[in-house]
């Protein structure tokens, strides 16, 4: 071991050094390297933060369905049909707890409740990253 507590037969030396990055077409050129941002701007009409309108005006007509859910609850069929007006079932989240949002079955966000004139609306407090795979 050396001073710097490196063992002496896994030092690295210039000759190493320059046969990893050096210019002699055995090793990586780092200068080949593009940089993706340059890459990225060049080939781009558009620039940073510019909206692509034109190029999803072909989505705005597909439908999506979208589903606010206040909560879930689980009980046996011949409980269910003794429900009537007025029966209250008790759904598994408290009040003030966060709702799911579903766009199409798949949970993309929390939100509240809120209430829009004399209707109920859904302002999204959280957006869900889902992992795609």
């Amino acid at each position: 071991m050396t001073d710097d507590n490196t063992p002496e037969d896994e030092s690295v030396n210039q000759d190493a050094i320059d046969d990893i990055f050096g210019d002699d077409g055995g090793g990586m050129n780092l200068q080949e390297i593009d940089d993706p941002n340059d890459q990225a701007n060049a080939e781009s009409p558009y620039k940073h933060g510019e909206p692509m309108a034109q190029d999803v005006a072909a989505i705005y007509d597909i439908p999506v369905q979208i589903s606010a859910v206040l909560g879930r609850s689980t009980m046996q069929v011949s409980q269910l049909l003794k429900l009537g007006r007025g029966a209250v079932v008790e759904l598994d989240r408290k009040v003030g707890e966060a709702i799911d949002i579903y766009v199409n079955n798949r949970l993309v966000a929390r939100g509240e409740v809120v209430v829009v004139e004399d209707k109920l609306g859904i302002t999204m407090t959280e957006i869900v990253k889902s992992d795609r795979s």
